[in-house]
This record gives C-alpha cells, sequence and structure tokens, in this order.
C-alpha cells in the first residue's frame, strides 16, 4: 500500500489536489482511498458527493472518508475513555467536565494514524491519499508517535506491570477499568509507533507541499519542509496551486502578476532539486469529477509516471562510519550555520534537536553509548552531529 499525504497553509487547496490525485490512480486501476482529516471538511464538497466516517464508494476504484473524531474515539478508545470518566467522577469531577476531559489531548490527530494503520494491515486499499489540516495540526499529527515513544519509554516502564497486576482488583473493587484502558492505551502506543515507521518510509509513504505563489504560503511551506524533514518523513514533490496565467496582465492584477513571478522563481529555487509541479488557477470553485479529473491530467500529463510512486528520493535522516567517528545527518532544509534557534543535544540513547518551536527526539543505536557527541556542524542544509569513541 501507498501512502500520499497533502499538507501546506489553510486555504492553498490542499483538498483539490488531493481528490484530483485521487481520481488519477482510481482511473489507473488502484484501489485508493481519500481520506480528509481536516475538521474544517471539505472533500464532500471537492468530490460533490457526501461522505461518510467509514470510507464511501464514490465512483470505480474511488473511495471517500470524512474523518469524524467523536466516531473515531468511540471506535477505538472505548476502555480508556471509561476508565477516565469513572476516575474524574470518582474524584467528584461534574459529568460535563468529565466527558470534555476524558478526551486526551492528542486524540483528534492519533485516531486519523489508527485508521492509516488499520488499512494497512488489512491490505484494502492499493493508496490511501490524505488530505491534511493545515500545517500546524498536520505537524502535530505527525508528532504523535514521537511524543507517545517518549511517554512510553520515560512514563510506564515501572507502571506498566503494576497496573497489569492490580488493574484487575481495581475494577472488580470501584469499577474503574484500569486494567482494560491500559492495555488499550498500550496498543495506542504500539500502532502509533508503527505507523510512524510506515510514515517515514519513501518505499511507503510521500508527503507533497502545496503552496500559493505568495510570500507568506512560501515561508510556512519552507518551515513546514524543514520541520518534516527533522522528523524523518520523506518530501518528494511540492506543488504550486492557483498560477494566474499570464494573459491576465494590463488589468487590476499586474501588481499581483508581477510579485507570482518572483514568487514562482523563490520556489524552484528554494526547493531544488524537488519536483515542482504547477496548476493554473482554474476562474471557477472546484467541485465535481470532471473539473478534477481535468485538474488531475494537468497535474499528471506524463502517463508514464505512476503519480502513486515516490517523485523524489533522499533519506533525511542518516548514521555513517567515518574512520573512529560515526556521523549522524540530518536533513534541515533552509537552516544556516549560524541559526540561533537550533539547539542539539545528547543524552543517553537520545539525540534531541531543538529548532524554534519544535523539538524532536531521535532514539539513536545502543552502540552510540560508547561515543561522546563532540560537535555539529551544517552545511549545504544537512546537519551532521559527530560522534567520538570515549
Amino acid at each position: 500500500m501507498r501512502i500520499l499525504l497533502f499538507t501546506g497553509k489553510g486555504g492553498v487547496g490542499k483538498t483539490t489536489v488531493a481528490a484530483a490525485t485521487a481520481v488519477k490512480t482510481a482511473q489507473m486501476g488502484y484501489k485508493t482511498l481519500v481520506i480528509s482529516t481536516d475538521p474544517a471538511h471539505s472533500l464532500s464538497d471537492a468530490l460533490d458527493f457526501k461522505l461518510e466516517p467509514e470510507p464511501t464508494l464514490v465512483q470505480e476504484n474511488l473511495y471517500g472518508q470524512e474523518l469524524d473524531v467523536y466516531y473515531s474515539m468511540k471506535k477505538y478508545w472505548g476502555k480508556m475513555r471509561e476508565m477516565l470518566l469513572a476516575i474524574f467522577k470518582l474524584q467528584g469531577v461534574n459529568r460535563v467536565v468529565a466527558e470534555e476531559l476524558s478526551a486526551l489531548p492528542g486524540m483528534e490527530e492519533a485516531s486519523a494514524f489508527l485508521w492509516i494503520e488499520k488499512y494497512y494491515e488489512e491490505k484494502e486499499f492499493d493508496v490511501v491519499i490524505i488530505d491534511s489540516a493545515p500545517t500546524g495540526e498536520t505537524l502535530t499529527l505527525l508528532t504523535i508517535p514521537q511524543v507517545s515513544q517518549w511517554w512510553i519509554s520515560k512514563a510506564f516502564p515501572f507502571q506498566k506491570y503494576a497496573i497489569k497486576a492490580v488493574g484487575g482488583m481495581v475494577r472488580g473493587m470501584t469499577g474503574i477499568p484500569l486494567d482494560k484502558g491500559y492495555e488499550e492505551l498500550d496498543e495506542l502506543f504500539t500502532k502509533l509507533q508503527k505507523v510512524q515507521k510506515l510514515m517515514s518510509n519513501p518505499e511507503i509513504c510521500s508527503i507533497r507541499l502545496v503552496v500559493n505563489p505568495e510570500r507568506m504560503v512560501i515561508k510556512e511551506a519552507k518551515r513546514a519542509y524543514t520541520y518534516l524533514q527533522m522528523y524523518g518523513y520523506p518530501v518528494d514533490a511540492v506543488i504550486i496551486n492557483r498560477i494566474f496565467p499570464e494573459l491576465a496582465e494590463g488589468s487590476v492584477f499586474d501588481k499581483y502578476l508581477k510579485s507570482q513571478k518572483t514568487h514562482l522563481k523563490t520556489i524552484e529555487d528554494s526547493f531544488a532539486p524537488l519536483p515542482i509541479m504547477r496548476i493554473q488557477h482554474q476562474g471557477e470553485e472546484v467541485f465535481g469529477l470532471p473539473l478534477l479529473e481535468s485538474i488531475s491530467n494537468t497535474l499528471y500529463p506524463d502517463p508514464a509516471i505512476d503519480p502513486s510512486k515516490a517523485l523524489h528520493d533522499e533519506a533525511p535522516f542518516q548514521i555513517v562510519e567515518n574512520g573512529s567517528r560515526y556521523l549522524i545527518k540530518v536533513h534541515l532544509p533552509f537552516i544556516d550555520e549560524n541559526a540561533e534557534d537550533l539547539k542539539v543535544t545528547s543524552i543517553r540513547q537520545e539525540l534531541i534537536i531543538q529548532l524554534g518551536n519544535q523539538r524532536h527526539n531521535y532514539f539513536v543505536p545502543n552502540f552510540l553509548n560508547f561515543y561522546d557527541m563532540e560537535k555539529h556542524t551544517i552545511s549545504d542544509n544537512w546537519l551532521t552531529v559527530f560522534y567520538k569513541k570515549k
């Protein structure tokens, strides 16, 4: 199964591009699911077809799904929610407040990953295309597995066996399903970490940035690209949407067209060697399969190119032997060697990279316990961390 995720600033046209790509892969004979993880769903409008919380057949080989957070929570977190509700009620928390508190932070994002894990295990679809929320929410979604990995390794190593040992007794005495809720939580973390590995495998997953030729949009796309690479997710293309045609010159759009030329060149220069794909402004609201098919043919004009496959392959995280040293290399585009908001530290089995308000803990191989972090450098968009023997 191949996974394609489209992300970008809100309003750039991710839904249109994701839906058009789904139409194309379905026509190529792939059983395709396009799923919206954006709380403000517009996928039904783009397809001009009513979608449900479960996959809905739109046309041959093409299915659509709009993620319903509460439906997903009920489907995946029944016991854990019961456990939290019972604990809050036992402590005298108001029922309404308890209901709200039982939705742990990140549940919305994590539920999307659980659907992906389900589809991958069942081999139900050939291609799953994700119409994601705007960039900030997408980064939250994609960092959930790393957060859960850190949480379960740091917070639970001692409680795990105690909970299993006394959980059944607690359930019998208080009605709180402590053991069942913990088992559900433990299984959840395991699945999240599994999906993180799928999403960071370029043979399985590709992430594509959707941009408009506008300054703020480009800045956010560059920032997103940097963070996605830092977290180890493969970005394989940039799609420029809503390009105004040159024939609009001599109108009120003159000033916009001049800045558009500059922004188009900025995108080409900034994201090379990634493939840059272009979509002209349609001059109308995009909805319905015929118009999506037309856009898909513009987006993927070469019949020899399969849009479900990786369009560019470069590993963003590498471990390299270098004489008596080991180097860890992380691709961080748009970061220069004088970046003041970049901090790199090493604690036991973790390499910690802090970039602005984003932080990522890499769990490095055990053998690096015999090495100390010596220094780090930045060159040609690559962060290199040097480890020397103790």
